[in-house]
């Protein structure tokens, strides 16, 4: 699969297939679930990685609501300094607004980035796992209301989507082709 970057803008787009909590970026994005305890996926993969410090401040959030997102310190994540935990919507149909739901928690992400000043951030295929949010379907609307909501965050620079695996990343980077200009 070749990947090539695009051009939004101030901001640089790109698709890449790794583990997210890897990731030299100002915050990477939790697939969380509506409780920010941790889980499995993701959740659990960046629970572990960051400590149990996460785990407590996560405590004090009490919680999230479909769509929305909370930002935490990145903790033992170094040099991530933030997680932006999001909570996508479970597939039942497209029957119950997932759509918009999932188009929400990437737009408040970016909002998170825009309000803590952050220049990076690394998204996951929210919601494409356990939750069985069509990855195609999801592809579109993560990346879409990603560059729609980049306007908005003057001083975020770099976009990651960070895919869980080559068929994630394929479909993400077909509908990131379709927007700004190749990166040289």
């Amino acid at each position: 699969m070749t990947l090539t970057a695009r051009q939004i803008g101030k901001a640089r787009l790109d698709v890449i297939v790794t583990d997210i909590t890897t990731l030299r970026v100002d915050a990477i994005v939790n697939a969380a679930n509506s409780s920010l305890l941790g889980g499995g996926g993701v959740d659990g993969a960046i629970h572990r990685a960051a400590g149990p410090e996460l785990l407590a401040e996560c405590r004090t959030l009490h919680g999230c609501k479909t769509g929305d997102a909370k930002i935490t310190k990145g903790y033992r994540l170094l040099p991530a300094k933030h997680v932006i935990h999001a909570v996508g919507p479970v597939w039942n149909g497209g029957t119950q607004n997932e759509d918009t739901l999932l188009a929400s928690c990437y737009r408040r992400g970016i909002e998170l980035c825009h309000a803590n000043r952050l220049g990076s951030v690394a998204f996951p295929a929210i919601s494409t796992g356990v939750y069985h949010f069509p990855p195609d379907r999801a592809a579109g609307i993560a990346v879409k209301a990603v560059v729609d909501a980049l306007a908005a965050a003057p001083d975020l620079t770099q976009v990651t989507f960070c895919c869980f695996s080559a068929p994630s990343g394929e479909l993400h980077q077909k509908v990131l082709d379709t927007f700004g200009s190749p990166c040289a």
